[in-house]
């Protein structure tokens, strides 16, 4: 890996006290989250009693009040050294975010302390069967009531969705394409039932679920910010999300090659290692080019985030570069595996089912090109 030079002792720090924590009690437990389907609710816990979630939360809400987006990057890229679904990044980064800038006191006097000590793991559901990524096209709808909102709809592909003890949901308000509220629906709320957990050809310790309301009574204070002001919102955290995704697509980038380098130096086929061959050495010497790019850029954005400058071009062409890059990498990694790369037992295996999502989730390729060429003034002027 090339030398990165945005962290400082204290990250690095941080990392070896992460690494540690991940090798005693979340990586030897790999097989039996995948067997579950989720990760148990004593490693949130563990986490939980780190420090690791919601660092940025005040103290007052048992917060470190360090809101240092580099050491979450270090949790990313510890906990995507290996296969474990336990996906601190969307409590931490993509969901947390949400109560922490834009609730009330009294919202977060209610929340967040078990957003921090892991009793309450977040889910946010924006996604419906029928609109994809398209946000603005959403139907589930939220209903001024005089003293309460009544919440209507379904949610699907929700990470989280089964052990979330708070979802932050995205519904309609107003007749607008962009007049749309975020909701804060904690578990056992009257209306709000899970549906099945989705079945996934990849992060199988990674739970995803269906969520349903119906006729969910909410009280006034449920949502957060204005009502109609959950699409600007939305728009704001998703360039850090997408960031977080790059910083994750790249790390599981860098583990297959490290895994598959191993592999290639031990492995012998026609009496000699697999590594010897000119093919395995061009191989890898180009996907070390491309990772180590991909890091290159990560960082930059990383360094451009912490500054507030980072723009939704930039971090779609973060979210585009490193997507594809890991997609590449975990191909032809397997395919140096040969055969053994086939079998469900070979983490590689299970790296290439998980790594597809990636082009897809948090935006789509697709979506991601359409960002940064409109951003060249490319976009349809009919």
């Amino acid at each position: 890996m090339i030398r990165r030079r945005i962290f400082e002792p204290e990250h690095e720090m941080f990392r070896d006290t992460v690494r540690k924590w991940a090798e005693a009690e979340v990586y030897p437990r790999s097989a039996e989250f995948r067997r579950a389907g989720m990760v148990a609710r004593d490693v949130w816990a563990s986490a939980g009693r780190q420090g690791f979630l919601a660092m940025y939360a005040d103290p007052a809400y048992g917060g470190l009040g360090l809101d240092d987006f580099r050491f979450d990057m270090v949790l990313i890229e510890e906990l995507a050294a290996r296969e474990n679904g336990l996906y601190i990044p969307l409590h931490n980064r993509i969901v947390g975010p949400y109560l922490h800038r834009f609730g009330s006191d009294a919202q977060k006097r209610e929340h967040l302390p078990g957003v921090v000590s892991g009793d309450t793991v977040l889910a946010i559901a924006m996604t419906e069967p029928d609109i994809g990524s398209d946000l603005a096209g959403m139907r589930t709808r939220a209903e001024d009531r005089g003293d309460h909102w009544l919440l209507n709809g379904s949610k699907t592909y929700i990470s989280n969705g089964i052990l979330a003890g708070l979802v932050i949901v995205a519904a309609r308000t107003g007749t607008g394409r962009h007049d749309i509220g975020l909701f804060l629906v904690p578990e056992g709320t009257a209306g709000f039932t899970r549906g099945r957990r989705l079945e996934k050809i990849g992060l199988h310790s990674q739970d995803t679920a269906e969520l349903h309301f119906e006729n969910v009574k909410l009280p006034k204070s449920a949502v957060l910010g204005e009502p109609a002001g959950g699409f600007r919102m939305m728009m704001q955290n998703l360039a850090e999300e997408r960031l977080v995704g790059s910083n994750q697509f790249i790390a599981h980038a860098q583990r297959a090659f490290d895994i598959t380098l191993d592999y290639i130096l031990e492995r012998k086929a026609f009496g000699q290692t697999i590594g010897s061959f000119q093919n395995s050495r061009f191989q890898m010497a180009a996907l070390k080019t491309k990772i180590d790019a991909g890091w290159a850029f990560v960082d930059h954005c990383a360094r451009e985030h912490l500054e507030g400058a980072l723009t939704a071009d930039l971090a779609a062409q973060a979210k585009l570069l490193c997507s594809e890059i890991e997609g590449e990498v975990v191909d032809a990694c397997l395919q140096l595996h040969g055969g053994a790369g086939f079998m469900e037992e070979y983490e590689i295996g299970r790296m290439y089912c998980s790594a597809r999502v990636s082009r897809i989730y948090a935006g789509t390729s697709e979506i991601m090109k359409e960002i940064i060429g409109r951003k060249l003034g490319l976009g349809d002027r009919g």
